[in-house]
């Protein structure tokens, strides 16, 4: 898979050549609709009405500039790209009157992507731009099918930077999720931890989530309750958390996924409690009621605080008292990590470590 460096290259090319190509065809034809297939928005103009107007396949092009409103995408196979971090989706009502989507604005979300579990929405793109300062969600995905969020600078949510629920085969590369309230990226088999929980994890059917830079969040990466993924070559830090893979009793068991090669240092932000679950700081990754988790070849480093659930590799008890079981943690290097660098407190035999770079582990001997 593309190094982290590779990524952030080929978002920021991909940026650029965005924007060359729109300011090309605008000299060519500056109207809303400048080329078959291509709506292109400036400023002023309305997102919603062009994606309203635009086919399956089509793209809509943002120009540099500040866009007030939440946009929702019902259209399959639909582009909404940006001209980089310079064109923002952010909340509030345009002065010009300009008419956002406001089932999406009432839900509290920046841009809501829908689909159902009947009709999945499949082959969106959102890329190259910024969503920012919603109530809740900036991008919110439900029953989605090979989506795509590339090169977005998604920050100051109020909950989740970027959420998936009931998807498969998302692709989730070269983002930037900054200081949102909850998650820098969610992915979850139903969003609401009291919802319906029946059939248990879903298949992702190798969902991707790599290359990101996420930073200053309740919890950098958050997988609940879904199965078949990779969570690789990210870079992690300054959240309260770095990575939580969360399961429950349901069956399938949540699992069967990778979390690998990531950058996951010092996400030592506090953050209170909430509901039933305590305190969150410096807790590097973490699992609970998870099984077939590979956790393999991470920097874990300088994670610490006084959480139950700090540490650089943490295996915590669920809070419905399923455990962690047949989960392999090989080949990490995770130093400098506090209470532990490796905390498995619940001595489930059925998980494996090995060949991890380590000073301190509870119970000893897992280093």
């Amino acid at each position: 898979m593309p190094t982290l460096r590779v990524h952030r290259l080929a978002a920021a090319t991909a940026a650029t050549t965005t924007l060359t190509t729109v300011l090309a065809t605008l000299g060519a034809a500056p109207s809303a609709h400048a080329a078959s297939g291509l709506h292109v928005v400036q400023p002023g103009q309305s997102i919603q009405q062009a994606v309203d107007a635009a086919s399956p396949g089509d793209t809509v092009q943002l120009l540099p500039g500040t866009y007030r409103g939440s946009v929702r995408i019902a259209t399959a196979g639909l582009t909404l790209r940006g001209a980089g971090p310079n064109s923002v989706i952010t909340a509030g009502d345009a002065a010009d009157g300009t008419a956002g989507d406001t089932v999406c604005a009432a839900a509290g979300h920046g841009i809501c992507v829908v689909g159902t579990d009947r009709n999945p929405l499949g082959g969106i793109t959102i890329e190259a731009l910024a969503v920012a300062g919603f109530q809740k969600n900036g991008i919110n995905a439900t029953a989605t099918d090979g989506m795509t969020v590339r090169a977005a600078y998604v920050h100051d949510n109020g909950q989740q930077g970027i959420s998936q629920e009931k998807s498969t085969r998302a692709v989730i590369v070269g983002n930037e999720a900054a200081g949102n309230g909850q998650s820098g990226i969610f992915l979850a088999n139903i969003v609401d931890p009291e919802g319906d929980s029946s059939g248990g994890a879903i298949d992702t059917v190798g969902t991707v989530v790599s290359g990101n830079r996420l930073t200053g969040n309740r919890i950098g990466v958050t997988v609940r309750r879904l199965r078949n993924l990779g969570v690789e070559q990210n870079d992690i830090h300054g959240n309260c958390g770095g990575v939580f893979i969360v399961g429950d009793e349901t069956v399938p068991r949540a699992g069967a996924l990778s979390v690998a090669r990531n950058r996951v240092v010092a996400n030592n932000k506090y953050c209170p409690p909430s509901g039933r679950l305590d305190h969150i700081q410096g807790t590097g990754i973490l699992l609970t009621g998870a099984e077939g988790v590979s956790v393999m070849d991470n920097k874990v480093r300088d994670n610490a605080g006084a959480s139950p659930m700090s540490g650089g590799i943490v295996f915590f008890h669920s809070l419905v008292g399923v455990a962690n079981t047949r989960n392999t943690v090989v080949t990490n290097n995770a130093v400098g990590n506090s209470p532990a660098d490796l905390v498995d407190r619940e001595g489930d035999s059925t998980n494996f470590f090995d060949r991890n770079r380590c000073s301190v582990s509870e119970p000893a001997g897992r280093c």
